[in-house]
């Protein structure tokens, strides 16, 4: 052992056990069965250290209502989900038994329809599986001064995406969320919106945490994420709506041009045009622009 371990209170309440181990030492105790007496659980044999969690009722309520946000948002927006809640993590060097455990994962479009088929196909593919694809999606519902480095060993993991919840079991202040994209060997990168569940705010699932909480059953919970996701689509609908448009302005008389014959007229896409038409739309050489440009412009004549 490099130094003696610490046990501490966590934010939410949860009682944590943190050790500081060579990983020799770390791999040599991932034998043991810890799940007896800890429900969390992790052994990092790449950081040194052992971590023993045992969860407050705050933190698994918490836990669970993140698996529903998840789990509904991602049928709303037509995404194959699967979640696989506190599943160890390693990398392929790593010991067996080893692992990093998040409060919740998903795999998150192909990779859930892959693990599924994985399932289908018996015990020993579906723990392949989970060896060579990490998780697209991780959440943490409790992060204590214990878990330094941990964000950046779930993305040398290859997950993508990090949520980490802000909040205290104490405090009467509202929820905050991070949400971060990760990658191998990469800095954390704050996100303003998810990037693997669509354009969803850390504002909007902390608004989901808090209706859920208030939920009853199945239907209130669905009805409370599906408000969020339809207002979420709403308002990209909006964006995309109010985007940046173009302006039509009257077209200067000009002198007729000479009659020369011998001259081809302007086309775009097989259509004649006179020589003058559209000229800033051809300028820009867009051909996107070019139609939105003459279906304005032929607006604007037909009125």
């Amino acid at each position: 052992m490099r130094d003696s371990g610490t046990t501490f209170v966590g934010p939410l309440g949860s009682t944590i056990h943190s050790l500081r181990a060579d990983p020799e030492t770390v791999a040599a105790v991932a034998g043991l069965d810890w799940n007896d007496s800890f429900r969390r659980v992790c052994l990092d044999p790449v950081r040194g250290v052992i971590t023993l969690m045992a969860p407050s009722s705050l933190h698994e309520d918490l836990t669970g209502i993140f698996e529903d946000i998840v789990d509904l948002a991602a049928d709303a927006f037509s995404t194959a989900v699967r979640k696989l809640r506190s599943t160890r993590l390693r990398g392929e060097d790593d010991p067996a038994g080893t692992g990093m455990e998040p409060d919740c994962a998903f795999y998150l479009g192909a990779s859930a329809v892959g693990f599924v088929e994985a399932i289908g196909e018996g015990l020993a593919a579906r723990n392949a599986f989970l060896e060579r694809n990490a998780p697209e999606l991780v959440i943490e519902v409790e992060i204590t001064h214990a878990d330094r480095g941990k964000i950046e060993r779930y993305g040398d993991l290859g997950v993508r995406e990090f949520w980490r919840l802000r909040a205290r079991g104490d405090s009467p202040a509202p929820l905050r969320a991070d949400f971060l994209a990760l990658g191998r060997g990469a800095v954390p990168r704050s996100l303003e919106a998810s990037e693997v569940l669509p354009g969803l705010t850390p504002e909007e699932v902390c608004e989901a945490v808090a209706g859920v909480q208030r939920s009853v059953g199945l239907r209130d919970r669905r009805e409370v994420v599906a408000r969020i996701v339809r207002r979420r689509r709403e308002a990209s609908f909006r964006v995309r709506e109010e985007g940046p448009g173009y302006e039509v302005r009257p077209r200067k008389t000009r002198p007729a041009p000479p009659d020369d014959s011998s001259a081809a007229p302007s086309a775009d896409r097989g259509t004649r045009l006179a020589p003058d038409s559209f000229a800033g739309a051809r300028r820009a050489g867009s051909r996107r622009r070019n139609r939105r440009a003459r279906s304005a412009y032929g607006a604007l004549r037909s009125r």
